[in-house]
């Protein structure tokens, strides 16, 4: 894995039904939802630390999935977007 200070991230996970309401928690706490399953948003380096231990305590490593995206700032990636995008009004993420 690539070393850098990461600022920003998408997160995308695929984890067994007993687990997702722990998951979708544990991510709300430190990013914003963006789709199902799918967070994202500005992250210090500590804090994504502390994001990935705690949800490598809750998922089964055999079964479950989980992609963090690091970026060094929001600005730096292009995303595009097909079909629908599902309305978030807790952040408005490209002012």
């Amino acid at each position: 894995m690539r070393k850098f200070n990461a600022n920003y991230v998408f997160l995308f996970y695929d984890v067994g039904e007993k687990r997702v309401n722990k998951v979708f928690k544990i991510c709300k706490k430190y990013l914003y939802p963006y789709q199902n399953s799918v967070f994202r948003g500005p992250i210090t380096p500590s804090q994504l630390l502390i994001l990935r231990a705690e949800l490598s305590k809750k998922i089964d490593n055999e079964h479950d999935f989980i992609s963090i995206i690091t970026f060094k700032n929001q600005l730096d990636f292009n995303e595009e977007i097909i079909g629908s995008k599902k309305e978030n009004n807790s952040e408005d993420l490209f002012l």
